[in-house]
């Protein structure tokens, strides 16, 4: 059976600002997660009623890819329990692996955007802000697609083994990836 690999991402409640700063991820609260499971072949999309569910999909993954995942997106879910997620999950934190190479941090949008030619729809601000309106259906199509992105930026590292990006002087630059 081939392995399971569950990308991720998930968005929150409230801003930093609004949760006394960024050391306090954890009061920054889940609006929706999104996970999309290989192995399974489909997007799931948890509420924050459903977190239980959602942290169990990652614990079962073989490997769970996100972008700014370990130090965000983790974070966040462990303000809902007590399972230190980065050391329980096997993990790809795109972001984490490009920031090593590069010695900077790269968005998801600057690598999809010259990598793929595609770009996000939104920003978490969006998202916060269709949280605070009700606006549900808005959140899960954005967070969805970031989603989406991330498994083609990594499928498009494991093809190309190396992604692409613009720098600050707008100059198209490669970075290698070893990604399997």
């Amino acid at each position: 059976m081939p392995p399971d690999i569950v990308y991720f991402d998930l968005e929150t409640q409230r801003t930093a600002n609004d949760a006394g700063g960024w050391d306090r991820k954890r009061d920054m609260g889940m609006s929706l997660g999104v996970t999309y499971s290989t192995r399974l072949g489909e997007y799931r999309i948890y509420r924050e009623q459903r977190v239980e569910e959602l942290v169990q999909q990652l614990l079962r993954a073989d490997l769970v890819v996100g972008f700014n995942v370990i130090n965000f997106d983790y974070e966040v879910l462990m303000g809902y329990m007590a399972y230190d997620l980065p050391h329980l999950c096997q993990t790809l934190d795109l972001m984490v692996d490009i920031e090593k190479k590069l010695g900077h941090r790269l968005g998801l949008d600057a690598v999809a955007s010259a990598s793929l030619g595609v770009g996000k729809t939104g920003d978490g601000l969006d998202a916060i802000r269709w949280w605070r309106e009700g606006r549900l259906l808005d959140i899960a199509e954005y967070c969805c697609f970031d989603v989406k992105c991330t498994k083609l930026v990594h499928e498009f590292g494991i093809a190309k083994k190396q992604l692409f990006y613009n720098d600050r002087f707008q100059q198209r630059k490669s970075v290698p990836v070893e990604w399997s």
